[in-house]
C-alpha cells in the first residue's frame, strides 16, 4: 500500500487551524460544500467535498487543538475501514504546520489522491493567508448532473452570495417583489424544511449562526435525505397531492440557484457559475416554474436582455428584472 504525506505552514494559531480542519463552517470554505462530523473518537462524519463526491467514516483518533485521525473512504469507492487520514497540528513560530498522512491506497489511489490533496491545500494556505479560498473550480462544473449533484452544485454557487452578505444588506429589496433579503432567506429555510419534509425527514432550523451556515446544515441534511432515499417513486407533496421524488429535489436546484441571483441582486454582488449548471436547471427546472408561475409563485416572464448571460436569461424566464453582471 501507499501513502500520500502533504504538508503546509499557515500563518494562524493551532486553534484557528485545528477550526479549520475540523468544523463544517470552516471546511466549507475551501474543502468541502457540505459538511457534517460527530467530533468524538467513534463518531461518524460525512462530506460531499465535491458534487456528487462524498467522503464519510469515523474519527478514529482525537486530540483537541493537536491532530485527528478519520477513516477516510468514498461513498461507492474507497473503504473507510482500510483508508485513514490523519491530520497533525504543530506550533511553528507565529503559525501552524499542518501535516497530513492518507494511509491504505494503492498506487493508483495514491496519484489520484495526491492531486486532491494538492488542490485543497492550496485553497487551505490561501483561506489561512488572505480569508478567502474563492470558489472551487471543482465543485462549479461537476460532471454527470442529475438531480442531487446539481441540488449540490447550485448550493456551492449559493454558498459565497450568502457569505458576503451585510447586515445592513438584509433589508435590501430583491427582485422579488414580496422580499427584502431577510424575508427571502426566511423563505429559503421554511423551503428547506418542506422540501425535506416531503422525503420523510425532520428538518431542524439552527437557531444560531450565519445564514450561510443555516442554510448549509439544512441543505446538507434535505440532500443526504434523498441521497438515502433515492429520487424514484412518489414523495408527498404540498396539500397532500403525490409529487415525482425528482422534481422535489430539483425544486432545490432552482431555489439555490435563482435566490443566489436575487440575493446578488440586491446586495450588488456577482454570481459564479458555469453555464453547463444553469441549462440543466433550465431544462429540468422550467416546467416546474411554468407551473408554480400557474400558482403565483412566479412572476410572468420577462425579455432578457440580447447580451444576457445564462443566468441573467433563466432568471428573466423565471419573472426577475434587474440583471448585474454575471461571471461564468
Amino acid at each position: 500500500m501507499t501513502t500520500v504525506t502533504k504538508t503546509a505552514v499557515l500563518p494562524v494559531s493551532v486553534d484557528e487551524a485545528f477550526a479549520l480542519v475540523t468544523q463544517p463552517e470552516r471546511l466549507r470554505r475551501w474543502q468541502t460544500v457540505t459538511a457534517r462530523i460527530d467530533l468524538r473518537v467513534g463518531g461518524d462524519y460525512r462530506w460531499t467535498v465535491t458534487p456528487g463526491h462524498i467522503v464519510a467514516g469515523t474519527v478514529l483518533e482525537l486530540v483537541p487543538g493537536k491532530r485527528i485521525v478519520l477513516g477516510w473512504g468514498w461513498e461507492g469507492g474507497l473503504d473507510p475501514a482500510t483508508s485513514t487520514v490523519s491530520i497533525t497540528l504543530t506550533p511553528v513560530g507565529d503559525g501552524t504546520e499542518v501535516t497530513l498522512v492518507h494511509e491504505g491506497l494503492t498506487g493508483e489511489q495514491a496519484a489520484s489522491h495526491s492531486e486532491g490533496w494538492n488542490h485543497f491545500f492550496e485553497r487551505l494556505e490561501r483561506l489561512a493567508t488572505t480569508g478567502d479560498a474563492g470558489q472551487d473550480e471543482w465543485a462549479a462544473a461537476p460532471e454527470n448532473l442529475d438531480e442531487l449533484t446539481a441540488a449540490e452544485a447550485t448550493l456551492a454557487v449559493l454558498q459565497p452570495v450568502l457569505r458576503g452578505l451585510a447586515a445592513e444588506d438584509m433589508a435590501a429589496q430583491t427582485p422579488c417583489a414580496d422580499f427584502d433579503c431577510d424575508a427571502l432567506a426566511t423563505h429559503l429555510l421554511g423551503s428547506l424544511v418542506g422540501v425535506g419534509a416531503m422525503a420523510g425527514a425532520d428538518i431542524a432550523t439552527p437557531e444560531d449562526g450565519t445564514l450561510e451556515d443555516r442554510v448549509s446544515t439544512m441543505a446538507g441534511d434535505v440532500i443526504e435525505a434523498y441521497r438515502a432515499r433515492g429520487v424514484e417513486g412518489t414523495v408527498a407533496g404540498p396539500g397532500g397531492h403525490d409529487l415525482p421524488a425528482r422534481v422535489a429535489v430539483t425544486i432545490l436546484s432552482i431555489e439555490f440557484l435563482l435566490h443566489a441571483w436575487d440575493f446578488a441582486q440586491a446586495s450588488g454582488q456577482q454570481v459564479t457559475v458555469a453555464d453547463e449548471v444553469v441549462a440543466w436547471v433550465r431544462e429540468h427546472g422550467g416546467d416546474i416554474i411554468v407551473g408554480a408561475r400557474a400558482r403565483g409563485a412566479f412572476s410572468d416572464e420577462v425579455e432578457a436582455p440580447a447580451d444576457a448571460s445564462p443566468l441573467d436569461r433563466l432568471a428573466a424566464f423565471a419573472g426577475r428584472r434587474t440583471p448585474v453582471a454575471v461571471v461564468a
